[in-house]
């Protein structure tokens, strides 16, 4: 008869095998990561919430628009004098903050990669239809997919700008008007005229000082929101090579 075969240690000579430590204690799934607290997305949050309850409740967009002016008034209020110059200067600090808070929010190099690939894109599509053949069409699909989660991660970063952009809106916009109507006369010269900055503009049931402001804060965004995303752009270019990607379907 062969020789038994020798016995592990501790055995005591019965032919069951060895049992190890990974079927002694199975190991516990693996749980994700808890998320983690982010200042940055709470404020946003914060602000987006506020931004709603202030369109509401007058009462809360009024103690918002006061705790601006506590800042504001001491610093362009110029004791009520300048009213036109006043305004100016609380479009500038408005549409200045609203332009930081966007260009903190947006990508500019990866949008701009977004919109180069998405002008070839929609040209290599055009020819893929174009051509009658499905296969051509089919290929594209997973580019037109990665294209689409691309924009969509650029749009939703821009959301977050919005979420500061619109808070500040409507808290500047009430102060103005509050502080114009605090004035002990609202008349200014506009055009060799003396118009009263209160008086509604018919047939609109708005202030002619909200025409006004409108007409000083959308020039200035766009021009702040450029002159920030030129020097994204050139900041960027110092420091890397700006090589857009790949035409998809190339």
């Amino acid at each position: 008869m062969a020789a038994d075969a020798p016995l592990p240690d501790g055995d005591s000579g019965d032919d069951e095998p060895e049992e190890t430590e990974a079927d002694a204690k199975p190991e516990a799934p693996v749980r994700p990561p808890a998320p983690t607290f982010k200042t940055s997305t709470f404020l946003l949050t914060f602000l987006f919430i506020l931004g709603i309850w202030m369109i509401v409740d007058p009462t809360t967009r009024n103690g918002v628009a006061m705790g601006f002016g506590l800042a504001l008034a001491p610093t362009i209020g110029f004791g009520h004098s300048y009213l036109l110059v006043t305004m100016f200067l609380a479009a500038v600090i408005e549409m200045l903050l609203t332009a930081l808070a966007y260009n903190w929010a947006t990508d500019w190099v990866k949008a701009a990669k977004v919109q180069a690939w998405s002008g070839a894109f929609r040209k290599v599509q055009l020819e893929a239809v174009r051509s009658g053949k499905k296969d051509r069409v089919e290929a594209l699909k997973p580019r037109q997919a990665e294209l689409t989660k691309l924009s969509g991660e650029v749009s939703i970063a821009q959301l977050k700008g919005m979420a500061v952009t619109w808070f500040l809106v409507i808290a500047i916009y009430t102060w103005v008007g509050l502080f114009i109507a605090g004035s002990a006369s609202a008349v200014v010269n506009l055009g060799g005229a003396n118009v009263s900055l209160l008086a509604p503009l018919h047939p609109l049931p708005i202030p002619l000082w909200f025409l006004l402001f409108t007409l000083y804060t959308v020039p200035l965004s766009l021009v702040f929101r450029r002159v920030l995303k030129h020097f994204a752009l050139k900041r960027h270019e110092s420091t890397h090579s700006l090589a857009m990607p790949a035409s998809p379907g190339a």
